[in-house]
């Protein structure tokens, strides 16, 4: 009867552990996840109104992180400066992109050195289309991105360099432009997005 019990807590403890995403059957273990994207709330009018979708896949269990961003709305001038993308603690847009927190940062090491430090994108004739692999964020386990944000900012990441306390935790990247929770989805999306992304990559 103990080992009985003993199974039982190794068993609950593993889907803890794999806690929000076990794998499914008809995507051959691979996960995939989207975010789509909202201007904030809290934003002014004048400021870009950023939508489309970011979109992950990683294979179950121990595949790195792929993700899509494809994004609209930036202004149509191609002089302008990196906009910084990054995951936030918090999947809550009650008060628009303020309420997600900051920089998802479960190991409490310094910005960007986070999870979900993407890094700059530079929009072009309005939009972002980039593709990303080997990313250090994970859908899976006991530090999922899954339900937590991405939110992208008005300016560029410092990438740390900024010589002060805002820069270690968020790269002075200024304001919260667009936000959108991270849920699962299935391989449809993923796949329409990603032809034009990779044909843009390749011009």
């Amino acid at each position: 009867e103990s080992l009985h019990d003993i199974q039982k807590q190794v068993n609950d403890l593993w889907q803890n552990l794999l806690y929000p995403v076990t794998r499914g059957n008809d995507t051959d273990g691979m996960i995939y996840a989207t975010c789509e994207m909202k201007p904030s709330s809290k934003i002014d009018a004048d400021k870009p109104q950023v939508t489309g979708q970011v979109l992950f896949k990683q294979y179950y269990s121990y595949g790195r992180l792929e993700a899509i961003f494809y994004l609209d709305g930036f202004p149509l001038d191609n002089n302008q400066s990196c906009r910084a993308i990054h995951i936030h603690e918090l999947g809550d847009l009650s008060n628009g992109c303020d309420s997600t927190g900051g920089h998802y940062n479960p190991f409490r090491v310094n910005h960007p050195r986070h999870p979900g430090d993407f890094g700059n994108f530079l929009p072009k004739e309005g939009k972002i289309r980039k593709y990303k692999a080997n990313l250090f964020a994970t859908i899976f386990g006991p530090y999922s991105i899954m339900g937590r944000s991405v939110v992208i900012h008005e300016q560029e990441d410092d990438m740390g360099k900024g010589n002060n306390k805002a820069s270690l935790e968020n790269g002075n990247a200024g304001k919260r432009l667009s936000c959108c929770v991270i849920g699962i989805s299935n391989k449809n999306l993923w796949e329409e997005k990603l032809p034009e992304v990779m044909d843009k990559k390749k011009r």
